[in-house]
């Protein structure tokens, strides 16, 4: 703990003359292709519905 705290603190001390780190910003350079995206395929639902258990003690 000691180890990590003296790591921690000398990062801190020297963060000003090392500069913040620089910030991506990835969801501005991703494509989004809205023509794929608004046409959705059918979903194929498996098993039985789920319904809630309202009384614990029922099963």
């Amino acid at each position: 703990m000691l180890c990590c705290g003296a790591l921690a603190g000398t990062l801190t001390l020297l963060e000003p003359a090392l500069g913040p780190a620089p910030e991506e910003r990835v969801a501005e350079r991703a494509v989004i292709d809205v023509t794929r995206t608004s046409i959705q395929a059918p979903v194929r639902v498996v098993g039985a519905p789920f319904e809630p258990n309202i009384n614990p003690r029922e099963r």
